[in-house]
């Protein structure tokens, strides 16, 4: 079968995580990602946090897989004039520089329309139009000024960020979905677009229940939160813990061997549903004929002691076996894995989810592989590319220059 984006060229002006995540996405579709670098320096993440010496490290090749690596100074005579050829051979172009870099190449959105009509220019910016338009943005700041920070963290604990790159690859993959879409619009109206997605923008899309549990704050106490009914509600939407910040309450508890193993827990949720079956299993079938407990309402002022009853259970064994005890209940549960437990994970690998590659280099490695499935068209990985690797084979095939021409551009500096 086909890649579903095959033909489709994207000119990858990106460097870090956001952009780079976008476009091995669409690289992963089968895309031709040119990746566009710094000639002998290329992006910043090649030397960042290196775990072998003089080798390209791991948070660049986990992003920048089934790319190609062409290296270009469009500063130069020669280097503007190839980035101008680019621009007209590609169908996208892909942006996470600061606000106007790409402007102060000499290449406005209004001259890329000239040179390529069809050209989709996409971009991830910090923040969208207002007053920190202009401003940087990086991974935790993202997450405090999308929302997610205030509402993550213990219960009248500091904010906290989390672990999930929800700002970078949250924004990238964002990104992904107008990409498509203006890919599928151009079919009907032949012209390119700008695709602009905002780090904050994204992250507070991801955060839309806090919003709506902010508008429901208006109206009284959140009786799902920790806080009720003994606590204290401010004006905003506070942070939670565990909670599950859903209809149905959930919590991490403890599970055998939790005193040596930091991943020895489990996240339970008491879904109505499967309340009288997770009674039974953990020995309190008394709570069904309990005012105080048989229903979802009555259970609210008294989900420490719910919980706290459901730890003592579930710390009589470990979590895989808690899972395999409740998953057939349809008690909602998910043992806490770690990056260890997730990497070694048969089934992962099995689905391509996990793969392992091999470096020239650093030799083999593990990497995430593509997270959306089609059906016809399979996702292959392949490693990410040394620096400049396929800098003579793209302005030989996709830009037209010859030998002499590449000559040239070589002792101008511009590849």
């Amino acid at each position: 079968m086909g890649k579903a984006l095959e033909k489709i060229r994207i000119l990858d002006m990106t460097h870090v995580q956001s952009g780079p995540t976008c476009t091995q996405i669409l690289a992963w579709f089968g895309a031709d990602v040119i990746k566009v670098e710094r000639p002998g320096v290329g992006d910043a993440t090649r030397a960042q946090l290196r775990d072998i010496p003089d080798v390209d490290s791991l948070y660049f090749t986990m992003l920048n897989g089934n790319k190609r690596s062409v290296t270009l100074n469009p500063k130069t005579e020669a280097g503007n004039r190839i980035f101008a050829r680019l621009i007209e051979a590609c169908d996208v172009m892909v942006e996470n520089f600061a606000p106007g870099a790409i402007d102060r190449m000499g290449f406005p959105w209004e001259k890329i329309q000239e040179i390529n009509p069809r050209m989709i220019y996409a971009s991830v910016k910090g923040f969208g139009p207002g007053p920190f338009e202009d401003c940087k943005v990086y991974e935790n700041v993202a997450q405090c000024t999308g929302g997610a920070a205030s509402t993550t963290g213990e219960i009248d604990r500091v904010p906290l960020v989390t672990g999930a790159q929800i700002g970078d690859s949250g924004t990238g993959i964002h990104l992904v979905a107008g990409i498509l879409a203006a890919l599928l619009h151009r079919e009907k109206s032949g012209r390119g677009q700008r695709v602009t997605c905002a780090m904050q923008d994204a992250v507070l899309n991801l955060c839309r229940v806090k919003m709506r549990d902010q508008q429901r704050l208006a109206h009284g106490p959140l009786k799902e939160y920790p806080q009720y009914p003994h606590g204290r509600f401010g004006r905003a939407v506070p942070r939670a813990g565990n909670a599950s910040g859903g209809g149905h309450p959930g919590w991490i508890v403890k599970c055998k061997g939790w005193e040596d193993d930091p991943d020895a827990y489990i996240y339970v949720i008491t879904q109505a549903q499967a309340f009288p079956a997770l009674a039974r299993v953990i020995g309190h079938e008394d709570w069904l004929e309990d005012p105080d407990y048989n229903t979802p309402e009555a259970r609210l002022p008294r989900l420490e002691h719910v919980f706290s009853e459901i730890e003592k259970w579930t710390m009589t064994r470990d979590k895989m076996e808690v899972m395999a005890t409740l998953n057939p209940l349809n008690v909602p549960c998910g043992p806490i894995l770690s990056m260890k437990e997730l990497a070694a994970e048969p089934s992962l690998r099995g689905a391509g989810t996990v793969v392992e590659v091999d470096h020239p280099e650093r030799g083999p490695y593990l990497t995430v592989g593509n997270p959306i499935k089609l059906s016809d068209s399979p996702a292959d990985v392949e490693r990410a590319p040394l620096l400049g690797e396929h800098t003579e084979e793209i302005l030989k095939s996709v830009v037209g220059l010859d030998d002499d021409e590449i000559s040239a551009a070589r002792a101008q500096g511009a590849i």
